[in-house]
């Protein structure tokens, strides 16, 4: 999961909803607000992987650190003072993979998106070509959806922003009609 200010406005009720060993990128433009929702999901959230989006400071805090495609090769840097962290990378293209020292990247936009909507994207059938290319896992982003993610057969996994909101708040539709937690650890 990948949060966002404007599109994911309770990123802690979403984070609750994933099954432990989920990613979570925690990102805000704002220092300040990210610094703050680091730590509350850090307090707040158990067995996430929690990655600070572009802020080693942050990351030192949490689990690891997801760097933009233009810093990608810094991964190299951040693995050397850092071997413990999980270090992903963003990519928007084929040359974007290559970043060897990352544990894994996240290749978007695969689909049109909200977050990017003049991107050009990449389609289901050239993110799976340059997936089955990289050297590192790769993740799915932008666009994905519990529908279309069936196209993406080779992937090591998805990542999302408004569809892993939604999901918490039909989850919460379905407690709030039973009195009872659909199986999520509070």
């Amino acid at each position: 999961m990948v949060t966002d200010d404007e599109r994911l406005p309770d990123p802690v009720k979403a984070a609750r909803a994933l099954p432990k060993g989920s990613l979570v990128i925690v990102r805000s433009r704002d220092a300040k607000r990210r610094h703050t929702l680091g730590e509350i999901l850090q307090a707040q959230t158990h067995g996430l992987i929690l990655l600070a989006a572009d802020d080693p400071v942050l990351a030192d805090r949490l689990h690891g650190l997801h760097l933009p495609e233009v810093r990608a090769r810094d991964a190299a840097h951040w693995r050397a003072l850092r071997p413990a962290w999980v270090i992903t990378v963003a990519a928007h293209s084929p040359r974007g993979l290559h970043a060897p020292y990352a544990d894994a990247a996240l290749l978007s936009p695969v689909f049109a998106t909200k977050s990017h909507p003049q991107a050009k994207i990449l389609t289901a059938v050239r993110a799976r070509l340059m997936a089955q290319r990289a050297l590192l896992p790769i993740l799915a982003l932008g666009g994905v959806t519990a529908r279309n993610a069936a196209l993406l057969p080779g992937f090591s996994g998805i990542a999302a922003i408004e569809s892993l909101g939604a999901s918490a708040r039909k989850s919460e539709s379905r407690e709030a009609a039973s009195g009872f937690p659909s199986g999520r650890a509070t």
